[in-house]
C-alpha cells in the first residue's frame, strides 16, 4: 500500500515538474546575465538583474502596468455586472425557459473568440475606438462563462428567501441588491478573479486593437522581438512581471476559485 502511494506521488511530481519547467526556464533566463542567456546550466548563477534593467530602460513599464490593470479591472468589473444581471434574470424564468436560455449561454461560451474578432474589429473601427483601452474592454463585457457560473450560485439561494423578500415589498432590483448579492459574494469574488486573470493575460485581442503602440504589458514584449533576432533576457523579464499579479492572486485565492468551479458543476 505504501509503495503504491509513493508511486502515485512520484508520478504526480513528474507531471508537476514537467508543467513547471517552462515557468522555471522563464525565471532562469530573466535572472541571468546577457552573456549567459544561452547557457544550458539549470542554475541561474551568478544571479543578475541586468535583463530587468534593460526592460525598464527600454519600456515605460509603469504606464504599461497601469494600462494593463485598467483593462483587466474594467473588463472583469463590466463582465461581472452584466453576468450578474443576466444570471439573476435566468433564475427568475420558469424551469423550461431557464434551461433553454442557459443552453444559449453555453453555446455563446463555446463559440471560439476568433470567430467574433473580425466583426468586433470592424465595429470598433466605425466607432473610432481602435488604439484605445476602451476598444480593448468593450467587446469583452459579455461572458457566457461568467453567466453560467453565477447562475449556479444564484440558483442555489433558497426560493423561500426570495419569496420572503417579495412579501416584504422588495422589488426585483432591491431583492438583487439586498438579498441575492450578499449571498453570492464568494461566487462573485471567485468569478471576478478568474475574469481578471483572463483579461490580464490576454494578448491576441489587445494586439489587434492596439496595433501602433504598446498599450499593455503583454504587448511590450514585442519590443524585444525584431527582424534581427530576439533579446530573450529582457523579454523573459517582462514576462515574469506580467505573470506575477495573476500568479499571486490565484495562489492566494485558489481555494475560492476551485470552490466556485465545483459548485457550478464545471471541471
Amino acid at each position: 500500500m505504501r509503495a503504491r502511494r509513493w508511486a502515485a506521488w512520484a508520478i504526480l511530481a513528474a507531471f508537476a515538474s514537467f508543467a513547471l519547467l517552462p515557468a522555471y526556464w522563464m525565471v532562469l533566463t530573466a535572472t541571468r546575465r546577457q552573456a549567459d542567456i544561452y547557457s544550458l546550466s539549470p542554475l541561474p548563477w551568478p544571479l543578475s538583474l541586468e535583463s530587468f534593467t534593460i526592460a525598464w530602460q527600454q519600456l515605460d513599464l509603469p504606464r504599461l502596468v497601469l494600462n494593463t490593470a485598467v483593462v483587466a479591472t474594467g473588463a472583469a468589473a463590466l463582465q461581472l455586472l452584466v453576468a450578474t444581471l443576466a444570471a439573476y434574470g435566468l433564475c427568475a424564468l420558469t424551469p423550461r425557459w431557464q434551461t433553454a436560455a442557459t443552453f444559449a449561454f453555453y453555446g455563446a461560451w463555446l463559440v471560439p473568440v476568433q470567430v467574433v474578432m473580425l466583426p468586433n474589429f470592424l465595429l470598433l473601427s466605425r466607432l473610432g475606438l481602435l488604439e484605445t483601452l476602451a476598444g480593448v474592454i468593450a467587446p469583452t463585457i459579455i461572458s457566457g462563462f461568467a453567466v453560467v457560473l453565477l447562475r449556479e450560485h444564484i440558483g442555489a439561494i433558497p426560493r423561500q428567501l426570495l419569496s420572503a423578500a417579495r412579501l416584504d415589498g422588495l422589488g426585483p432590483m432591491a431583492t438583487l441588491i439586498q438579498v441575492v448579492l450578499p449571498n453570492v459574494r464568494a461566487g462573485l469574488s471567485s468569478v471576478g478573479i478568474v475574469l481578471f486573470i483572463a483579461a490580464w493575460n490576454d494578448y491576441f485581442w489587445p494586439a489587434l486593437v492596439l496595433r501602433r503602440g504598446e498599450g499593455v504589458l503583454q504587448l511590450g514584449m514585442r519590443s524585444f522581438m525584431t527582424s534581427e533576432g530576439t533579446n530573450w533576457g529582457p523579454l523573459m523579464a517582462v514576462a515574469v512581471l506580467a505573470c506575477l499579479p495573476a500568479l499571486v492572486l490565484y495562489a492566494a485565492l485558489q481555494r475560492h476559485i476551485v470552490d466556485a468551479l465545483v459548485r457550478s458543476g464545471l471541471k
